[in-house]
């Protein structure tokens, strides 16, 4: 699987070398954001596909799509909606309340977002870029078991960024509060107890907190670095889970399209609980994997 990964990747990479120069506002990140914003009437859109998996235990793999139209209304204001899908294909792993049984779903449609992103500081004009990025999400599926799952989701996060050595290194800082509401559906033809499956209500806030590091090293190309801080709190338990995950990402800029990929394993990570048999305890394995990788291909018009 890791060898045909690599070989895919090394396609895209291939094809998206005919393109010609870079644009300004660029997605340096996979999964950091800039300060910047898309200029007035400019529009894009954008492909992002990300691959979770290695919980420790059994198989698990887990894709999540985004499909991204994101328009510029004046050239510090723009706004997007985003259609969401995902697959999860685990088995030998169960783990209450959140994998209840093996599963193998296929890529389905999972929800719809929307986002607004204003800027209040250009990187470009004011020597510091400074933006407020709000969204809105409602999904059908859960993202760890792939079963159905009424999910509500707003986040707001604070952009810095900064560019250095005439914009050929750029840097950006991201802190994020996201409040989630969900509710678990009960799966048909299936019996199972309120800890296994539980059906009751849940309200979580998460904090989160990035950076990184993007340099030019050839015309069109960056290559940098980014890192996550995750932590969510729940009612009953307080701090219920955190990770920090960081790695690499390159990034190549034409004038009307993109791509950018991240590869971002968790380096550690705790919580209130383990699942039974986990071995590796400096990890959260049981919302997170070991491992994720996020391509993101973009079209600008």
């Amino acid at each position: 699987m890791v060898r045909l990964d690599r070989q895919v990747l090394l396609g895209v990479a291939g094809v998206l070398l005919s393109a010609g120069g870079a644009q300004a506002d660029e997605a340096l990140f996979g999964y950091l954001k800039g300060a910047e914003t898309l200029p007035k009437g400019a529009s894009e859109l954008v492909q992002h596909l990300t691959r979770r998996w290695d919980k420790g235990e059994g198989e698990y793999t887990a894709y999540d799509s985004k499909t991204e139209f994101e328009h510029g209304f004046t050239d510090r204001f723009s706004g997007a909606i985003y259609v969401l899908g995902q697959s999860v294909d685990s088995k030998g792993l169960q783990i209450d309340g959140y994998i209840p049984a093996d599963i193998n779903s296929g890529m389905k449609y999972s929800g719809m977002e929307v986002s607004a992103k204003y800027n209040f500081l250009s990187p470009a004009k004011d020597d510091f870029g400074l933006a407020v990025y709000v969204s809105g999400a409602y999904t059908q599926l859960d993202p760890h078991s792939g079963q159905k799952k009424d999910k509500y989701t707003v986040e707001t996060w604070l952009l810095a960024q900064k560019n250095f050595l005439d914009d050929q290194l750029v840097w950006v800082g991201n802190v994020g509060l996201e409040s989630t509401y969900a509710v678990r559906l009960p799966i048909e033809g299936m019996t199972m107890t309120q800890e296994q499956w539980p059906t009751t209500p849940e309200m979580e806030i998460a904090v989160l907190a990035g950076t990184g590091l993007s340099y030019r090293v050839a015309p069109n190309w960056f290559v940098g670095a980014e890192a996550l801080y995750d932590t969510e709190f729940e009612t009953e338990v307080g701090q219920e889970r955190w990770s920090i995950q960081a790695g690499p990402n390159v990034h190549y800029g034409a004038k009307d399209w993109w791509f950018t990929a991240t590869w971002l394993p968790q380096l550690a990570g705790g919580g209130f609980e383990t699942y039974p048999g986990q071995t590796d305890t400096n990890l959260q394995l049981i919302e997170k994997t070991k491992q994720e990788f996020r391509l993101k291909v973009g079209f600008n018009f």
